[in-house]
């Protein structure tokens, strides 16, 4: 890792490099202070509560956000010394925010390859025949080739995360960010999902992925590391297996949690809380 005590630098394999970076909005402090370096072969899980702030985090990793204190790099440009417009170029994004945003008339299709034009809603950019078999490819291996015609509303939750997958890894981009992609999806589609990603973690030519989840359970094998986050502060970050205990996970959702791991996979539950000796 990077020397965290040297904010004037960064090592040119971090593709996320933030020294005690906050966050506060309204006053209140939403993330921080956090410091986090992201390598380019590593696959990230963060893990945490509603309001844990993971959200606002991998805003500012997309180049989206400003801290508001502390030294954030994002591909080796230091976030408000740059064009952030260009780092997002090199960053492939899944979210619910972007979903939402989407016309419902749009196909499958051309949602997909405009992502080349970081636009939403084709308009009158061209594309040649190399886009088209690019955006059929990635679609035909998160199992969203049979929609390439489907419009954008007429497409079920689960199919809709495959979609903006499929989006976000069309421009080839060097770090992969995904914002809760197995929320709202029935158990097949979830593992359906898992297993892609699985398959995308180990691939050794896939970009750096970064995912939040609120369940372990949607944590698919391959994942190298993982943050656990409760308002804004990091509870434990590292090597995933040393990170996802029964403990950690406990601290961070502030309730006796015990985790299983079967496999590659985990597993977590409440367990029931002893009952006050008496005398």
């Amino acid at each position: 890792m990077g020397d965290v005590t040297d904010f004037n630098e960064t090592n040119e394999d971090l593709l996320v490099d933030f020294r005690d970076v906050t966050f506060k909005r309204g006053g209140r402090n939403l993330v921080g202070p956090v410091t986090w370096q992201v390598e380019l072969d590593e696959r990230w899980v963060i893990v945490g509560p509603n309001g844990a702030g993971k959200t606002t985090l991998i805003r500012m990793a997309a180049a989206e956000e400003y801290p508001t204190s502390g030294v954030a790099y994002v591909m080796g440009e230091r976030l408000g010394r740059t064009d952030m417009r260009d780092l997002r170029a090199m960053i492939g994004v899944s979210s619910s925010a972007l979903g939402n945003r989407i016309p419902p008339d749009e196909t499958v299709q051309d949602l997909v390859v405009s992502a080349g034009y970081a636009v939403l809603g084709r308009w009158r950019e061209e594309y040649e025949e190399i886009d088209f078999e690019q955006a059929h490819e990635i679609l035909d291996q998160v199992g969203a080739y049979h929609l390439l015609d489907r419009t954008w509303g007429t497409l079920s939750e689960g199919e809709r995360k495959r979609v903006l997958v499929a989006r976000a890894l069309m421009t080839n981009p060097e770090l992969l960010i995904l914002d809760e992609p197995g929320a709202g999806m029935d158990l097949g589609g979830r593992e359906d999902l898992v297993g892609y990603l699985g398959d995308l973690a180990m691939d050794p030519d896939a970009p750096a992925i970064v995912m939040i989840t609120h369940h372990v359970e949607e944590i698919p094998f391959g994942f190298t590391h993982a943050m656990l986050l409760d308002e804004g502060r990091v509870v434990a970050q590292g090597l995933i297996d040393t990170v996802l205990t029964s403990e950690n996970l406990s601290k961070a959702f502030r309730q006796p949690i015990e985790v299983s791991r079967i496999g590659e996979r985990y597993f977590a539950r409440r367990t029931r809380r002893r009952p006050a000796h008496r005398r």
